[in-house]
């Protein structure tokens, strides 16, 4: 699953969820809404109006979430215990 966090600088709760991916030993991707028009575009299209914008292949939200992001790296290990066990 690939993950990408969408941000901007000085943004305390985007710290915090790239923070908490790292601890949760999930690997992510990160764009800066601020240099990439593009990305902002898509995330304004779905609605969000804050950062960080979290997308998922399978879910996507805006803020600080810990409950999403718990609930994406057990996910993650159970596909990665999946793999292993196949």
């Amino acid at each position: 699953m690939e993950i990408t966090v969408y941000s901007k600088p000085m943004c305390v709760q985007c710290d915090a969820t790239k923070r908490a991916f790292t601890k949760a030993g999930v690997a992510f991707n990160v764009v800066d809404l601020t240099e990439d028009a593009d990305a902002l575009a898509t995330v304004k299209a779905l609605g969000y109006q804050q950062a960080p914008v979290v997308m998922t292949s399978t879910d996507h939200w805006a803020g600080f979430r810990p409950d999403k992001i718990k609930a994406t790296a057990a996910q993650m290990a159970d596909t990665a215990a999946h793999a292993r066990a196949v």
